[in-house]
């Protein structure tokens, strides 16, 4: 049996720029082994599964080439930016159920996807020397000021803020630790950023998630939307410019990519968490089960 799988780059800057995703439209008929085994096919960090749901208007699963998670900012967005190119959707606001809870989806005139996220918890603060080891960097790369956080919009991450864009590009991380720690703190793993920025943005960032098979991703939605929450908690951005936000990713993989987030703030909570881009370079190819 051949599965149909669209591939597309989510969060794209330039044509060859964004991170892939893979989807497949109309999966209820596939069982996890299945699905488990076409996302190890695709080859891709992420392969999202479009099923019908009686809680929202889709259903979205997505698999690594390794295992099921909860939640792909990068994925949603291909998934919906493929769903509106073929016109099962218009403009306008949908839900997505997900492992992470029903999430609201909004797609603007442009074909520009915006996806909710859940409201940010923030978790421990940890020793910056050990994760400065972890990326063979020296302690005093840290930036002082900010903490070395797990923080949640859906999936955790250790957010590790860096002093320049010359730190990030040069960092050498070790991933066999990275991975153990990861493990460790029950994340998946960690999102080193600078706010120093090529092209004003909000901040520059790098992922890293081997212990998922991932050793550095090009885009990703979670993961900024958790930053967007951690540089409003610590002050970095207020009520007012945490509205529209820009965060790149993917330059040092030849990857450019670009992800919008928005924040909505009440009474100095956050209660909303939106993360938007696009997709290009929508591909069809067979896999074989």
């Amino acid at each position: 049996m051949n599965i149909k799988v669209y591939t597309l780059n989510a969060f794209a800057k330039t044509e060859r720029g964004g991170n892939p995703a893979g989807v497949v439209l109309n999966a209820n008929s596939l069982s996890v082994e299945e699905m488990q085994k076409i996302s190890a096919k695709v080859g891709f960090s992420e392969t999202a599964f479009v099923k019908k749901s009686n809680k929202a208007d889709f259903k979205v699963e997505f698999y690594t080439p390794k295992a099921e998670v909860d939640l792909c900012g990068h994925a949603t967005i291909g998934t919906f930016t493929l769903m509106a190119h073929k016109g099962i959707i218009g403009k306008g606001q949908y839900s997505q159920e997900t492992k992470a809870g029903i999430l609201k989806i909004e797609c603007n005139k442009d074909n520009v996807i915006y996806m909710e996220q859940t409201r940010p918890e923030f978790y421990e603060i940890l020793d910056k020397k050990e994760i400065a080891a972890s990326l063979n960097l020296d302690e005093n790369d840290i930036m002082s000021e900010l903490p070395v956080q797990i923080v949640s919009t859906g999936l955790k991450d250790i957010l590790v803020p860096v002093k320049s864009l010359k730190v990030l590009k040069d960092m050498k991380p070790d991933f066999d630790k990275v991975s153990c720690i990861s493990k460790k703190y029950g994340v998946i793993g960690y999102h080193v950023f600078t706010l120093e920025t090529l092209n004003n943005g909000t901040a520059h960032c790098r992922n890293l998630a081997p212990l998922y098979d991932i050793p550095e991703e090009a885009a990703t939605g979670t993961s900024n939307g958790a930053l967007s929450c951690y540089l409003y908690k610590h002050g970095i951005v207020n009520e007012k410019s945490s509205q529209s936000l820009v965060f790149e990713q993917g330059y040092s993989m030849g990857r450019p990519s670009q992800i919008l987030s928005s924040l909505k703030v009440q009474n100095g909570e956050i209660v909303e968490v939106m993360v938007g881009g696009t997709a290009l370079n929508i591909e069809e190819r067979e896999v074989e089960l």
